[in-house]
């Protein structure tokens, strides 16, 4: 009775609360959960309540299992819990504590030989768990890294619990605890888990010395090393996984000693080399995951041994060649990924029922055994080389059909429209073809995504009465490049679509009035993008997030969407007017694009508050006029700020620095009347900063004695049709780390831009003394123009390090002395202006040894001497020397009278092998004929006297030697000599 009466007041300190419980068992765990509690009456034997086991014999409380039980409060130290001495079994998990500590009380229970606190909102672990030394299993595991332990009570645990044989420690937060600490763990361990513990060091290698060990997870600790793996024939692993962590090395050909192990996961854990052969001795694996490493080579054919295998996943590797016919033995494989490699060839695998091989090389027509395959819900072969007609399904298990950018064509086969499983259903970016009838999808009432664009298909509604059916269900619906003439009819029946995209289609007109209760409340991304849309009255989507309404005809004041937006683009219309500062509601705007409008007034005080969420602003080619917002707040999150085009007359304000993270400052052609703000040298991330065409004036000579560097990330430095004056910034120059190849620069296969290249940065400037709007900005670009100023003195020998260079005009301005002959360092020139200063002395050949060099004009100096030649000095016209009248040498008409060194002599007089590429077999063949046909000759001469046709030929050829000669001795007397 006692006992029942210290349950019943451990009862009464929590309430009950399902949502303590419900979704981390039921829906996670799978468990059911329900108020076990609710069974604890006053007054009844507590032995038969739920959740309670007795000794019988002693008439003692010995286990209380409460996992699940709705439970809620904070966990009071003092609790009558700790009055059951006995206690041997004790489960609290998935129940909310409320971010309550451990009491350390629990010290108290020291015949507990099982204790699970899983998943209950606990907040730090007591030392004095440490003293419960007869554990044999403990469970601490915790949500987000919310359950901390500090070192020396994590040490006295793995000192003191000598028994303990299962562990399990997830998400707890080890950051401030070295892995070492685990060295001296029990050997009757047979299950650790230490997933999300932000372990830091690295792991000690005895740990899979351990004789009982059968379960091993380290996932998800990210500063957590290994040794290379190393694996003895007596381990008794079968679950190991070590994923996010970093592993030295590659895969050791002694994984085949782990002849026990049925789950193997070592995913994301930096592995590199081949997948081994010796996997193929695991034949009792059941789960094999060697996801996101760079393991390269061929797919092993041993991998098809393993016959218990359901689970294959060799995803984001760089595996090659094809997929070995023997894994078509693996007759259990149900999920089969390997997404991401350069895998050519595919074999049939007929009992899949998942099938991921999107983005690898595979080519040819779409295997057969995929339409017949019984089992098959989910195909996933996206950015491929598929080609051909898709054939008719057999199978009618499909869920999932994702087949977008390959090479298909054809019209879309009748068999898909009775795919009654079918939920998502992606073909855009090939070259399908036909009409589709939009209510052929009518018999379809579980899709919930599809996506046509981006083909030949021409879409069609026929029927109005039937028009709210087609797609109830219907969440996510891309018919971009359709040939759609107008808004879907049956677009008015899905009220809970959540992303629309008809973007590069003919729509013309407005957006009607009923596409207002399409999607009202769970619409999120919607796009219209490049169509002839001409007038939007308003935004009704309440919970809109995505709007893009860019490359239309919209005229009229700009429409404000609903405060929940975050990306906002309509540029390239003829929206007018003031911009409202009701936009600046939208306190989670984070890419906002109205360039190219005609929009005008000052721009909103307000942008500078947004700071804290906008990313990415473009005001670009508009009327606006004033100031800069003069305030960025602290935090600022600014990437890119674009106000070229304008009529501001600045200044801008160092409040921007707040804005740490800024990679495109572009205040180009505005009416800024103002110094070189200096200060923009410190913000550490700025790639491209263009103030071209504005009123700029002063020196760019940096008079700071501070040692640390400007600019040290730029790329593109574009302060061209300013007022600048003095010499050329050397102290820039110098501190241009991205341009001098010192600083680590992106990808050469990416582009500027935010949210994951999901909209990147463009750029209006000169290339090649062309003008271009770049759409996107390549990471590798690096220009400098500094043309149409007041600049003076030397060209600095400074511009010689800067050696990924692409693009250098120095053009139009009153630069003097010779061209440095360093500018022969930068092989990745492409374009090279100097044009209109007063350069003198000659142009240095080794100008002529740079390979990309493809545009180049010395124009309008006073540069003299011969044009160097060859490579790509051949292909520069004579409008690249114009002004500079004492240059010679091609392409200009003045030659340069240079005395060339006479041809060496064929044979050499030491008898050496001549440099002719033929022998003396062939200078007697030759002989042998000339004696031939001279005999002839003599022969027809003396039979018929001397013919006409022969003394022609003579006369003819000795009066074209004469003239010839003549010729050049008058050319060469008349020629200057220099």
């Amino acid at each position: 009775s006692h006992s029942c009466s210290s349950l019943i007041q451990f009862k009464d300190s929590f309430s009950i609360r399902e949502d303590a419980s419900f979704d981390h068992c039921d829906y996670f765990a799978g468990l059911k959960s329900y108020p076990k509690t609710n069974s604890w009456k006053e007054g009844t034997d507590c032995c038969s309540w739920d959740g309670v086991t007795c000794d019988h014999l002693n008439a003692h409380v010995i286990a209380l299992d409460l996992s699940c039980s709705w439970l809620y409060g904070t966990f009071p130290s003092n609790t009558t819990l700790f009055l059951l001495p006995h206690l041997q079994k004790l489960n609290l998990a998935y129940n909310d504590f409320n971010s309550s500590k451990i009491p350390s009380e629990f010290g108290r229970f020291t015949s507990l030989f099982y204790l699970n606190l899983s998943n209950t909102w606990f907040s730090e672990v007591p030392s004095q768990v440490s003293h419960l030394s007869k554990l044999v299993s403990l469970d601490l595991s915790g949500f987000d890294e919310l359950l901390t332990i500090d070192k020396y009570a994590l040490e006295g645990l793995v000192h003191n619990l000598t028994e303990v044989r299962r562990l399990f420690l997830d998400e707890m937060d080890m950051s401030s605890v070295n892995a070492h600490v685990f060295m001296n763990l029990s050997s009757s361990l047979r299950s650790l888990s230490l997933v999300g513990c932000d372990l830091q060091g690295k792991f000690p290698k005895n740990i899979f010395d351990l004789p009982n060990l059968n379960l091993l997870n380290l996932g998800g600790n990210q500063n957590l090393n290994l040794d290379p793996l190393k694996f003895n024939r007596s381990s008794n692993l079968e679950q190991l996984i070590i994923s996010d962590a970093n592993i030295c090395g590659g895969l050791p050909d002694s994984m085949g000693n782990l002849v026990s192990l049925k789950f193997l996961v070592l995913s994301h854990s930096n592995l590199s080399g081949l997948v081994p052969r010796s996997l193929g001795n695991l034949l009792k694996l059941t789960h094999l995951d060697l996801s996101e490493n760079q393991l390269s080579g061929q797919i092993p054919r041993k991998l098809g041994n393993l016959l218990q295998l359901t689970h294959l996943d060799l995803s984001k590797n760089q595996l090659s060649g094809q997929i070995p016919r023997s894994l078509g033995n693996l007759l259990q494989l149900t999920h089969l990924d390997l997404w991401l490699n350069q895998l050519n060839e595919v074999t049939a695998f007929p009992n899949l029922i998942y099938l991921y091989l999107s983005d690898n090389l595979l080519n040819g027509t779409l295997p057969s055994w995929l339409y017949t395959a019984p089992c098959l819900k989910e195909i996933y072969l996206s950015q491929n080389q598929f080609s051909g007609h898709i054939k008719e399904f057999q199978t009618k298990s499909l869920e999932y059909l994702y087949l977008e950018n390959n090479k298909l064509q054809g019209p879309l086969p009748s068999s898909i429209f009775q795919l009654l499983n079918l939920t998502g259903l992606l073909l855009s970016s090939n070259n399908l073809s036909g009409v589709i009838e939009l209510s052929m999808f009518s018999n379809l009432p579980n899709l919930k995504y599809l996506d046509l664009s981006y083909n030949s298909l021409s879409l069609i509604s026929n029927t109005t009465s039937t028009v709210n059916h087609i797609l109830p269900n219907l969440t996510g619906l891309h018919l971009s490049s359709c040939n759609l003439s107008e808004f879907p009819q049956f677009l008015k029946g899905l009220k809970s679509l959540e992303s629309l995209d008809l973007s590069c289609n003919k729509i013309e007109g407005k957006i009607p009035q009923w596409m207002q209760e399409v999607g009202n409340v769970s619409l999120t991304y919607f796009n219209v993008s490049h169509n002839s849309l001409t007038e939007v009255e308003h935004f009704p989507w309440k919970n809109i997030e995505s709007l893009d309404l860019s490359s239309n005809l919209i005229s009229g004041n700009l429409p404000i969407p609903a405060s929940t937006i975050n990306v906002f683009l309509i540029s390239n219309n003829s929206f007018n007017g003031e911009v409202s500062s009701l936009i600046c509601n939208a306190s989670d705007l984070e890419i906002l694009d109205l360039s190219h409008n005609n929009l005008s007034g000052t721009i909103p005080q307000c942008f500078g508050n947004l700071s804290n969420s906008l990313e990415f602003l473009n005001l670009k080619k508009n009327k606006f006029y004033g100031t800069i917002p003069p305030k960025f707040a602290k935090g600022c999150r600014l990437t890119n700020f674009n106000l070229n085009g304008n009529l501001l007359e600045g200044p801008l304000t160092p409040s921007i620095l707040n804005c740490r993270g800024l990679e495109v400052l572009d205040l180009g052609n505005n009416k800024i009347n103002d110094t070189f703000p200096h200060w923009l040298g410190s913000l550490p991330q700025l790639q491209v900063l263009v103030l071209k065409s504005n009123h700029m004036h002063g020196s760019l000579c940096v008079n700071s004695s501070k040692s640390s560097p400007f600019f040290s990330k730029i790329q593109i430095f574009d302060l061209s049709s300013n007022y600048f004056s003095g010499p050329l910034p050397v102290r820039y120059i110098n501190s241009f780390k991205a341009i001098i190849n010192l600083e680590k620069i992106g990808s050469t296969v990416s582009y500027m831009g935010v949210n994951d290249g999901f909209y990147t940065y463009s750029i209006g400037i000169v290339i090649k003394g062309q003008y271009m709007e770049l759409v996107k900005i390549f990471t590798m670009w690096m220009i400098i123009d500094l043309s149409n100023n007041q600049f003076e003195g030397g060209i600095p020998e400074v511009f010689g390090k800067l050696n990924l260079l692409k693009g250098l005009n120095l053009s139009h301005n009153n630069l003097n002395g010779g061209i440095p002959t360093l500018i022969g360092n930068l092989t990745s020139l492409e374009w090279l202006d100097l044009s209109s200063n007063r350069l003198s002395g000659t142009i240095p050949n080794r100008l002529a040894d740079l390979p990309f060099l493809s545009s180049f004009n010395v124009s309008e100096n006073q540069l003299h001497g011969q044009i160097p030649q060859g490579k790509q000095f051949n292909t520069f016209g004579n409008d690249s020397y114009e002004g500079n009248k004492a240059l010679c040498g091609f392409p200009v008409s003045k030659g340069c009278n240079i005395i060339e060194p006479a041809p060496p002599n064929v044979l050499e007089k030491d008898g050496s092998k001549s440099n002719i590429t033929f022998g003396w077999k062939v200078v007697l063949i030759g002989y042998g004929c000339g004696v031939v046909f001279g005999m002839s000759v003599g022969y027809v001469v003396f039979q018929t006297g001397k013919p006409k046709w022969l003394v022609n030929l003579v006369e003819i050829q000795h009066e074209k030697k004469r003239r010839r000669k003549s010729k050049d001795g008058s050319r060469s007397n008349g020629r200057r000599r220099i």
